[in-house]
């Protein structure tokens, strides 16, 4: 069998490597957003498909037997191309969708639609921490007479868009004390976060929850109507399914 795997999660690399053990031929796909992305155990493309045509054209040159969906749950244009093209092709195709998080006792945790509403729960001289990427980061043009902190992976490339912000870099993961003393030293009013769910980047909304910092939550988007599972073993299990079915 030869499989796709839809990657750049934390997910998906325990998926390649528990793939690695099996006589399944794996092809890993990286959107190409992180410059120097932890090496998988397998054949690795970077960059994308060129939209629906592109993926369907790949996945065909390439005999593909099967797709498996493991990247961020806010990629949902990936997510929604590999669903309806697999459908079309009659591909078997599995979305890894790890849980939601849910508030828990402590948290206070404002749900938010878009990047673009944060800016009516945020008073203006508040210090704002971004943990949603600089691919959003245009999205906060309305945030004028906030302190805005934005944490990426790589240096970054160009100046901060907005007058009073910082990049601030740093490579997960990061333990929950990290976490409380980055955000007492910075002065942090007020988290961005988007709801991806998973354990790996929990802990800043630990350390949100000790230092009592409002959160704002943004909302995953709309996903695919697809097979979906929520566990790495789960997905594993699908695959071996198919190989000797």
């Amino acid at each position: 069998m030869r499989l796709l795997l839809l990657a750049g999660t934390s997910d998906a690399r325990r998926i390649a490597q528990g793939l690695a053990e099996t006589d399944v031929t794996t092809i890993a796909s990286l959107a190409g957003v992180t410059r120097q992305p932890i090496d998988l155990p397998c054949e690795t493309r970077v960059g994308g498909f060129g939209g629906q045509d592109g993926f369907r054209l790949y996945l065909q040159t390439a005999n593909i037997d099967a797709v498996v969906d493991a990247t961020h749950p806010f990629a949902a244009r990936m997510s929604q191309t590999a669903a309806t093209i697999c459908k079309a092709l009659n591909i078997p195709h599995v979305q890894m969708l790890r849980p939601e998080w849910q508030p828990e006792p402590g948290d206070s945790w404002t749900e938010v639609a878009s990047e673009a509403e944060v800016a009516a729960l945020v008073p203006r001289g508040a210090t704002v921490f971004l943990a949603t990427g600089r691919q959003t980061l245009k999205c906060y043009g309305n945030m004028t007479g906030r302190r805005l902190i934005c944490r990426q992976i790589d240096p970054p490339d160009h100046p901060f868009p907005f007058p009073a912000g910082e990049f601030l870099v740093g490579r997960p993961p990061f333990s929950v004390q990290d976490e409380v003393n980055l955000f007492q030293n910075l002065g942090v009013d007020w988290l961005v976060v988007k709801n991806s769910g998973g354990q790996a980047s929990h802990s800043k909304l630990e350390a949100a929850r000790l230092l009592g910092i409002p959160v704002a939550m943004i909302k995953r988007p709309t996903q695919p109507d697809c097979t979906r599972l929520s566990r790495v073993p789960e997905v594993l299990d699908w695959v071996a399914r198919r190989v000797n079915s």
